[in-house]
């Protein structure tokens, strides 16, 4: 029986039955058969590492369990290339933290997978390497930026993977996709060896079929580094101890401004089908209004490209990574940067600039940052009265290839929902809850920050009472 789709618990059974060599053998036999382009590298070292798992008898939490990585994530020996053309033969010589805490608890590193350039895009169409493909459609984008990620981990070529989410961009491929996918509280998981985007909103976070898995994961990376500046010294927590089927008297908050105009109606129907499931199931809900959240959309990309104008500043060709030669070193960066860059990150790079320059700065990123405030102080109150929020993750299900590539405004306003969460700060996930015109539409769960727990027990009774997370694609079943 192949390891494909099988939850981590079923693969460790898999492994000591047989080992760790066949459920890796597995999952690189899918990822050779694959339609999808989510891998921009396959580890040659993923069989000798579970030869080396068997030989040794490795008793970490995931000993032998395989798992994909956003190619924004620094794996040692393995090319980082962010999706982009100007990282594109850049080796880290060190791990992410996350990364060392996945080689100690045994897991094995399949690969790197595809994602939109430098994180910016929700389709991942922007990839220097090519678009990642839809499992459930082919002619559909995954979402982004963590579209490998999500679609290698819906196709059944790893069973877990490690995306990022600056703005949506783990929940987004996770509603595209129809998996399950987290983006912890901000300083829950450290940042360090993660290329940076937008230090202040990004995090780090795992996408699997169900939502024991992603319990599984947090355990593992979850935790303060001091490495980190922005990672928080929290008592570590037991995410698996959350994996409760029980969510009698559990007070659900139901944001208004989250169905507004543009929701798909069979979207919006399938998120209410949910919200009336878990009432069922024991929660009470209560509409409830966070009226910033109109102001959110603008704020996040001032915000966004202003630091990552400031971030993308040393991808100049003088270091690392991509050079174009020049006849001075002024015309050596400039064509470098025009050369190794795609469109969207130039388009990025420059809205950010200007909304730092002289005379700007204060009309855009200084009132941009108000609005931050006040985003977060409606999740604060909204957050006081209930004890999870729940809204659409998308406000559409997946769209095709190449229909919003042309058009960034209608790209950006895809993120609508997503991106307040990220200007808060607060922890949020996507479970799949239903289907419309085929597609996976996700359930966005909004907790308190560093409430994790509560997000995974609301999530996994949810699962446990549907068979949503248990459907797969038809593409590439």
């Amino acid at each position: 029986m192949t390891a494909k789709w099988m939850s981590v618990a079923e693969i460790k059974q898999k492994i000591g039955e047989s080992s760790a060599e066949e459920v890796t053998a597995d999952y690189l036999e899918a990822i050779k058969k694959s339609k999808i382009n989510g891998y921009v590298t396959v580890s040659d070292r993923a069989l000798e590492k579970s030869k080396e798992i068997d030989s040794e008898g490795h008793k970490g939490p995931l000993a032998g369990v395989p798992i994909a990585i956003k190619d924004n994530i620094s794996v040692q020996g393995l090319p980082n290339s962010c999706g982009s053309r100007m990282l594109e033969n850049y080796v880290p010589p060190f791990n992410a933290h996350v990364i060392e805490k996945l080689i100690e608890a045994g897991a094995v590193i399949l690969g790197k997978t595809n994602m939109d350039e430098f994180a910016m895009g929700s389709s991942t169409e922007s990839s220097y390497f090519g678009p990642v493909l839809n499992p459930w459609d082919l002619e559909r984008v995954p979402g982004g930026s963590s579209g490998g990620s999500a679609a290698v981990v819906a196709a059944g070529e790893a069973p877990f993977a490690l995306g990022s989410d600056t703005g949506g961009s783990i929940r987004c491929p996770a509603s595209f996709c129809g998996v399950v996918g987290l983006k912890p509280t901000y300083g829950a998981v450290s940042r360090y060896g993660a290329v940076a985007y937008a230090n202040s909103l990004e995090q780090i976070g795992p996408l699997a079929n169900n939502v024991e898995d992603i319990a599984v994961l947090m355990d593992v990376i979850a935790g303060h580094d001091a490495r980190d500046s922005t990672s928080v010294p929290e008592e570590k927590t037991d995410y698996q101890a959350a994996l409760k089927d029980d969510i009698k008297g559990l007070k659900i908050g139901v944001p208004k401004e989250y169905f507004g105009e543009g929701i798909s109606p069979g979207v919006e129907k399938a998120v209410w089908d949910a919200i009336h499931h878990c009432e069922a199931l024991g929660a009470s809900w209560e509409e409830v209004s966070m009226p910033h959240t109109k102001y959110a959309l603008a704020s996040y990309y001032i915000i966004a490209m202003s630091e990552a104008s400031s971030n993308l500043a040393r991808f100049d060709g003088t270091r690392y990574g991509f050079r174009e030669a020049g006849e001075t070193w002024h015309s050596l960066i400039s064509k470098t940067r025009a050369e190794g860059f795609g469109d969207e990150v130039k388009r990025r790079i420059l809205i950010g600039t200007y909304a730092l320059s002289a005379g700007y700065h204060d009309k855009y990123y200084l009132k941009a940052l108000k609005v931050r405030t006040l985003v977060k102080q409606d999740f604060e109150k909204a957050l006081s009265k209930v004890d999870v929020l729940m809204a659409p993750t998308m406000p559409n299900p997946a769209f095709k290839v190449g229909e919003k590539i042309e058009d960034p405004l209608a790209l950006y306003l895809s993120d609508v929902n997503t991106v307040p969460i990220n200007l808060a700060g607060v922890p949020s996930m996507s479970v799949p809850c239903g289907f419309t015109d085929g597609l996976p539409v996700g359930l966005q769960i909004i907790g308190k920050p560093f409430d994790e727990p509560t997000l995974l027990r609301t999530a996994y009774t949810f699962e446990q009472n549907t068979d949503y997370h248990s459907r797969r694609p038809p593409e590439v079943a």
